[in-house]
């Protein structure tokens, strides 16, 4: 009955140890989606979502949490262009 309850006690406390390692990846997720894309306090132009900063080819753009429209600021299209063009894309090739 000792081995038993021995199992017992060391199966509760792995559980145990397993949530909280959980709990802990979830948190560092967390933070890392929040340092990755940052919400601007700017509300979308075409519908009533928060814009959030997002990195697109490492220029900082404007995205939409609920349509997902993508919003540039000054300069940022002719950096997209330029890269795009750069490398070949289709995007480039018809705004070049």
């Amino acid at each position: 009955m000792s081995v038993e309850m021995e199992d017992r006690g060391r199966a509760l406390e792995n559980e145990y140890f397993r949530r909280k390692e959980q709990e802990l990846i979830e948190k560092m997720k967390a933070k890392l989606e929040a340092e990755d894309s940052q919400e601007t306090g700017m509300q979308c132009p075409r519908c009533e979502g928060k814009l959030v900063e997002t990195d697109y080819e490492h220029i900082k753009i404007d995205v939409c949490d609920k349509c997902s429209g993508a919003w540039l600021d000054p300069g940022e299209l002719a950096q997209i262009v330029d890269k795009e063009e750069k490398s070949g894309g289709w995007f480039g090739r018809i705004l070049g």
